[in-house]
């Protein structure tokens, strides 16, 4: 079992930048991949981002190449999504999620957090 708990969401305007948080605790952070998702109103929610276990390779969504950025400290637990150069469309719920393969799908991960909101204004 993983607990996941996300945190640093809030307001920004376009054209800013935050970090999310995601802190893990139970079994090892380091046997999991990790991913971030996003789910804006109205939406399904959509992949972002993910990391291998070593954090040696990083997958992105079209919509956050180039922009965003996946890192994790396996010391301490934790799974970091950088976003810069933010857009109002980027305005969702942000999850962090923990599985086996780090993958584009919602079905790779079997846990997941709470959720920290971000809204980006215009």
């Amino acid at each position: 079992q993983v607990q996941l708990v996300e945190s640093g969401g809030g307001l920004v305007q376009a054209g800013g930048s935050l970090r999310v948080s995601c802190a893990a605790s139970g079994r090892t952070f380091s046997g999991y991949a990790m991913g971030w998702f996003r789910q804006a109103p109205g939406k399904e929610r959509e992949f972002v981002a993910a990391i291998s276990q070593s954090g040696g390779s990083t997958y992105y969504a079209e919509s956050a190449k180039g922009r965003f950025t996946i890192s994790r400290d396996n010391i301490k637990n934790t799974v970091y999504l950088q976003m810069n150069s933010l857009k109002p469309e980027d305005t969702a719920v942000y999850y962090c999620a923990a599985g086996v393969v780090a993958v584009a799908t919602m079905r790779g991960y079997s846990y997941w957090g709470q959720g920290t909101q971000v809204t980006v204004s215009s």
